[in-house]
């Protein structure tokens, strides 16, 4: 070889440095090798070489994969590395759930489990957390459903993952679930289902209603469903004010309000999960004060006594029905009572006494009561009239006391109070055909007393112009006699030539004759306010002037 500039000693040592243009190095150092004409190695460990023809760089080497067993995986695999199982002879991806099988349908799931997430839930709208364990025995999946029993909307839930939320349940309601892993390569039969748990929630919004009184409201607050946990507390919001107050009871009463001022309410329930939505608002009210109010309170009269067949017995006259009233009246035993003060959105009940019936052979019926009462506390009675005294029976007490029957006993029933009523008139006893029953007494005036074959007059009642007209009223039945009877009073008494009956709404007693007998007249209870009342029961008659005239049962809330 003839290159001077190519010098070879000992093989292919080359002695002298080589020229780049020869292809050498061009160093003239031993320690200047040909890595200084190479980038960096610096943080490039196991990288190759590569050109793309001007610029040499660094490149990773492509990994193969690995091979084994099941137990010869690699420690500290990372997602996406593949590793070809000789146990089972097919190739495996690494998966944030472990190693499967490429290309293989997932496994069936295992382990599900529900977990009740309640706190602050919607009512209805119960949410469950559903854990479970992906089969590895299968290919990887890519996603999870879930399906709930009983049926849900959506029906089913789809995640890539355990847990799985679950939402929409109905309060209060147990549910199960069962949990099928999918992938392009297949879906999974469902798991067994998990335990049955409830989904709770918050509780469903109540409902309301309010009742006016003095200065303050009772609320009456009608539960809605639980959501599945105890309800512990309702929250009562007023308006216009927009006070809230809270209470346990579904009864409350709400202070605080100011008289004259139309307010509104809303009411929330609280349970261990959270609280409500609001319910609608209640009926508008108008808390009131004090309202003082006159009153004529009349009970039912008595009835006659009652001997048929007998033309020759004198039975008693009934009594008129107890008067009690705060309004002046003329006459009689009746002051005028106090005003009777009522509270502003307080009901307040009315009972009207029937009339007194008769009876066969024996004494009259007593009347009814008549009331004004709150709560089941009489706050003004009067009591029903006495029956007129039978065959045998005496006469008996009441508002205004029955009058004496001419065939036994010759007194009249007494009066329950000297301020309700009279007694009875006394009757005339002796030999057959000279029997005559005494007067029933009246709310001005006793029974009259009989006479030999006459039968003593009724009492007379009193008159009031509480209506603004003068109306008399409780007069006392007329006694029986075998030649007449005497004459029903002012005030509606019963007549006893015939014996009649005492007038309805009046509280007038029954008349008795000598073969017949009168019923009592039905009472009344007149209210007289300076404002019209928020509401009324029983129709009574003229509201709109202040004025209530209960000719029966019924109510009335100022």
């Amino acid at each position: 070889m003839a290159n001077k500039d190519f010098k070879v000693k000992n093989g292919l040592d080359i002695q002298s440095p080589l020229p780049v243009s020869m292809g050498g190095t061009g160093q003239t150092s031993t320690t200047n090798s040909l890595n200084s004409l190479l980038p960096s190695q610096a943080g490039n460990a196991n990288k190759v070489l590569a050109s793309d023809g001007t610029n040499t760089t660094w490149i990773a080497q492509a990994t193969a994969y690995q091979r084994g067993g099941t137990a010869s995986r690699p420690v500290s695999p990372t997602v996406g590395d593949l590793y070809y199982n000789t146990d089972y002879n097919y190739f495996e991806s690494y998966t944030t759930n472990g190693w499967f099988p490429i290309a293989a349908a997932p496994g069936i799931p295992t382990g599900v489990t529900a977990t009740d997430q309640p706190s602050g839930r919607a009512y209805n709208n119960g949410q469950m957390s559903v854990a479970f364990t992906p089969n590895s025995s299968g290919g990887a999946a890519s996603s999870f459903i879930v399906t709930p029993s009983p049926t849900t909307s959506p029906s089913t839930f789809t995640g890539g993952s355990s847990p799985i939320s679950v939402t929409g349940l109905a309060s209060s309601t147990q549910y199960t679930y069962t949990v099928q892993a999918t992938s392009p390569y297949g879906t999974s039969a469902a798991s067994s289902a998990s335990s049955g748990v409830t989904a709770t929630t918050v509780p469903q919004a109540p409902s309301i209603s309010a009742t006016a009184e003095n200065a303050q409201s009772t609320i009456t607050i009608t539960p809605g469903a639980t959501g599945g946990s105890t309800i512990t507390q309702y929250s009562i919001t007023s308006n216009p004010t927009t006070t809230t107050q809270t209470t346990s009871n579904t009864s409350y009463v709400f202070t605080g309000l100011t008289n004259g001022t139309s307010y509104t309410f809303t009411a929330t329930a609280t349970n261990a999960n959270g609280t409500s939505l609001s319910s609608s608002s209640s009926n508008s009210i108008i808390p009131v004060g004090a309202v003082l109010v006159d009153y004529l309170v009349i009970a039912g009269g008595g009835a006659a006594g009652y001997r048929p067949g007998d033309a020759a017995n004198g039975p008693g006259g009934g009594g008129a029905g107890g008067y009690r009233t705060s309004y002046s009246t003329s006459g009689g035993n009746q002051a005028a009572e106090s005003k009777l003060s009522l509270n502003g959105g307080v009901t307040y009940t009315i009972t009207v006494g029937s009339g007194g019936t008769p009876i066969s052979n024996a004494a009259g019926n007593n009347g009814g009561d008549s009331l004004i009462s709150q709560g089941g506390t009489a706050l003004v009675t009067a009591k029903g009239g006495g029956g007129g005294g039978g065959p045998g029976d005496p006469a008996k007490s009441g508002g205004s006391g029955g009058g004496g029957n001419g065939n036994g006993t010759n007194a009249g029933g007494s009066a329950v109070s000297p301020t309700q009523g009279f007694v009875g008139g006394t009757s005339f006893g002796g030999s057959r055909g000279l029997r005559s029953g005494g007067g029933g007494g009246g709310a001005g005036q006793a029974g009259g007393s009989a006479t030999s074959n006459q039968g003593g007059n009724g009492g007379n009642g009193l008159a009031s112009s509480i209506t603004g007209s003068s109306v008399t009223r409780a007069g006392g039945g007329a006694g029986g006699g075998d030649d007449g009877g005497g004459y029903g009073s002012p005030g509606s008494g019963g007549g006893g030539s015939a014996g009649s009956n005492g007038t309805a709404n009046t509280g007038g007693g029954g008349g008795a004759a000598t073969q017949s007998a009168g019923s009592g007249g039905s009472g009344v209870v007149i209210i007289r306010a300076t404002v019209n009342a928020a509401s009324t029961t029983g129709s009574p008659s003229n509201p709109s002037t202040g004025i209530y005239i209960f000719n029966g049962d019924g109510s009335i809330t100022f």
